[in-house]
C-alpha cells in the first residue's frame, strides 16, 4: 500500500534514471520525479529533497521545487486562473497550480480574486486526499499582524484584502498592519486578494487601523458633484433627488451619505449649474 502523502517534503535517494526522469525511493516505496520537476540533473545514489503532489493523471509524483508554505506555514501566493465551478488556482512554487476551493471564497462571484491578486494561504488535503490551498482565518491573520503606530493617523496606506463581509473589508498592509474598511468608507466593495489604497482615519488601541477608501472631503466634493452631473445629463437634466430626499435613497443611488450629497449639490447650485424646483433638481443649461 502506498504510504506517500501529497503535500509532504522528505529526503529520497535516486534509485535509477529512466527516459523521462528519475525514480526516487525512501527505501521501501518508489515515486517518479519527472525531468521537468527536477531543478538540476541528478545521479544514481544521490540524496535529494522532494515535495509530493498529484499530477494531471492523479498519480503521486515528486518535484524538487519546494513550496514555502505547508500545512501549518502560511505564505502569499499569486492567483493564476479562475474556474467558476471550482474556485481559483494559485501558484505555490511547484509545476502544478493548486486549487483554492469556491467553498473558501466569497459567496458572490464578483468578489472572487482576479488573476495576479494575492492570497495568504496554507496547504490542506480534502477528503479525497487532494491537495488544496486554504486562505488564512481571522485568528491566523491576527497572529501575523504587527501593531500599528499612532503616527499613521491620516497617513496614506495600502494593503491586500484578506476577508470580505457585509459589514466591511479586512486588509493587511505590507508592514503587517491589520486594517478594517467599514462599508460606508468605500464606494465599491473590494474583492478578496485585491490591492487597495486608502488613508488611515483611526488607530485603535490594539494597534489595528480603520481605513477609508474615500478621498478627503475637498477631493470628494468635486467627485460627488461630477457624479450628480453625470446622473442629470443621462436623465434629461432632471432628477427626483434633492437636499430633502431620504438618506437611504441617496445612498442607494449615489453610494454617498446625505451630508456629502448636500455638500456637492450646494456647490453645484452656487456654481449655477443646477437648481431645485418642485421637489426636483434640474440641470441649468448654458
Amino acid at each position: 500500500m502506498n504510504q506517500f502523502k501529497v503535500g509532504t517534503t522528505s529526503t529520497y535517494k535516486v534509485d535509477r534514471i529512466i527516459d523521462h526522469g528519475y525514480v526516487l525511493t525512501d527505501g521501501v516505496e518508489e515515486v517518479m520525479l519527472h525531468i521537468n520537476d527536477a531543478e538540476e540533473q541528478l545521479e544514481v545514489g544521490q540524496q535529494v529533497q522532494a515535495f509530493l503532489y498529484h499530477d494531471k493523471q492523479g498519480k503521486i509524483v515528486a518535484t524538487t521545487y519546494i513550496p514555502e508554505i505547508d500545512f501549518v506555514r502560511y505564505g502569499w501566493v499569486e492567483v493564476v486562473d479562475i474556474v467558476d465551478d471550482l474556485g481559483v488556482f494559485v501558484n505555490i512554487g511547484i509545476p502544478k497550480h493548486v486549487l483554492v476551493s469556491k467553498d473558501d471564497l466569497p459567496l458572490f462571484r464578483e468578489l472572487w480574486p482576479y488573476v495576479h491578486d494575492q492570497l495568504y494561504v496554507c496547504l490542506q488535503r480534502d477528503k479525497r486526499d487532494r491537495l488544496l490551498a486554504k486562505p488564512a482565518t481571522e485568528d491566523v491573520m491576527q497572529q501575523y499582524a504587527e501593531p500599528a503606530p499612532e503616527s499613521l493617523l491620516h497617513a496614506p496606506i495600502s494593503g491586500t484584502v484578506y476577508r470580505t463581509n457585509k459589514v466591511g473589508s479586512f486588509l493587511v498592509t505590507e508592514e503587517g498592519y491589520q486594517g478594517f474598511i467599514h462599508h460606508t468608507e468605500r464606494k465599491e466593495e473590494p474583492r478578496l486578494g485585491q490591492w487597495v489604497k486608502g488613508r488611515v482615519i483611526d488607530v485603535k488601541t490594539v494597534g489595528s487601523l480603520n481605513i477609508s477608501l474615500r478621498p478627503q472631503k475637498e477631493e470628494a466634493l468635486s467627485e460627488d458633484a461630477e457624479h450628480i452631473m453625470e446622473y442629470l445629463t443621462s436623465h434629461d437634466g432632471i432628477m427626483f433627488y434633492t437636499d430633502k430626499s431620504d438618506p437611504e435613497a441617496i445612498r442607494e443611488q449615489f453610494n454617498i451619505s446625505k451630508a456629502a450629497f448636500k455638500r456637492a449639490l450646494g456647490t453645484l447650485m452656487k456654481q449655477k449649474k443646477v437648481k431645485q424646483e418642485d421637489g426636483k433638481t434640474l440641470l441649468i443649461k448654458a
